[in-house]
């Protein structure tokens, strides 16, 4: 979304960034090392990029080749911010709902804290084995070493402005902090324009794949996430007719309220069913069973695959080798 009323605030959200950066410069916000090697998987938007999933799609490749993998998060929205293990049957509000989600997808151990070191410090106590360490959106959480850094991008990130008259949250210019960008299948002009900027680096190719449940007769989608266009879009895009569109703030923590609103929104527009994201299912946790049988919740899933994800996985294996 391009704010340019915002715009003279610019200059000061730049100036931020730039204490902070000397602040890591000079050692004063000191940049801790774990003992196992770290991945980040981050983006430099406000969310919407496909992180979790390629989190996901990650771990479950690197534990087929045999190494042992955790992830990492900060768990936002956790009522308590101290490091704990992520219990896959637990709650959204206990864990986060990008950390559960992962949980229960990516079947490795997943840790959250309000400081990834720590909670990296409780995954390697708990291990006898040496293993692997993914961090789920932490490109900007630069307190703790990675040794690969995987910067996911798009054409909108390419074309846009730093907050708060645009979406960025660091300009264009820290592509050079990563170690591989990761662009949308659909986009090789992007690809050649990041060579020509200078990017020598690889280059790895994503596609977004949304797993929409067959639905007979309209639906209502609702969502609280970072780009619910997107989300709409992708559920048109399948072939599904949609009544009503209802979205609320990112992480937005549902209510037997919201739950009557989406209710009487849904039965107004005539949809049969209602579809939400996996994430917005965690968060509405016991709440999603309060539904009325006439309007049943089906999920959307979100999967990531990467282009010719074998050499992908293997470079990034030798890699992680290397650092061990």
């Amino acid at each position: 979304m391009n704010r340019s009323w915002l715009a003279p605030l610019t200059p000061v959200y730049a100036a931020g960034l730039a204490l902070r950066e000397l602040r890591l410069g000079t050692r004063l916000e000191p940049v801790r090392r774990l003992r196992w090697p770290v991945v980040s998987v981050g983006n430099l938007s406000t969310g919407g990029a496909g992180k979790t999933p390629l989190t996901i799609a990650l771990a479950k490749a690197l534990l087929q080749r045999g190494l042992r993998v955790d992830v990492l998060s900060r768990g936002y929205g956790r009522r308590d911010k101290s490091a704990a293990r992520v219990d896959p049957n637990g709650s959204a509000g206990e864990f986060g709902d990008e950390p559960l989600l992962i949980a229960q997808e990516a079947g490795v151990p997943v840790y959250v804290a309000a400081q990834r070191y720590e909670a990296g410090l409780l995954a390697e106590a708990e291990s006898s084995l040496p293993g692997v360490h993914l961090l789920d959106d932490g490109f900007q959480h630069r307190q703790l070493h990675r040794d690969v850094n995987i910067l996911l991008l798009n054409r909108e990130d390419w074309a846009d402005r730093l907050l708060p008259a645009g979406n960025l949250r660091e300009p264009l210019s820290v592509l050079n902090r990563a170690t591989v960008l990761a662009i949308p299948v659909g986009e090789p002009e992007l690809e050649a324009e990041l060579k020509a900027w200078g990017w020598t680096g690889p280059v790895w190719r994503l596609r977004r794949t949304m797993e929409v449940p067959e639905v007979d007769g309209p639906v209502a989608t609702f969502c609280g996430i970072a780009r619910p266009e997107q989300f709409f879009a992708g559920v048109e895009t399948a072939g599904v007719r949609i009544a009503a569109r209802i979205a609320f703030r990112d992480h937005h923590r549902y209510t037997l309220a919201d739950l009557k609103r989406l209710t009487e929104a849904a039965h107004a527009a005539g949809a049969t069913a209602l579809l939400t994201t996996e994430k917005d299912r965690l968060r509405l946790g016991k709440l999603s069973a309060e539904f009325p049988e006439s309007l049943p919740l089906k999920t959307v899933r979100l999967r990531v695959e990467i282009e010719h994800a074998d050499e992908a996985i293997e470079w990034l294996a030798e890699r992680l080798r290397s650092t061990s």
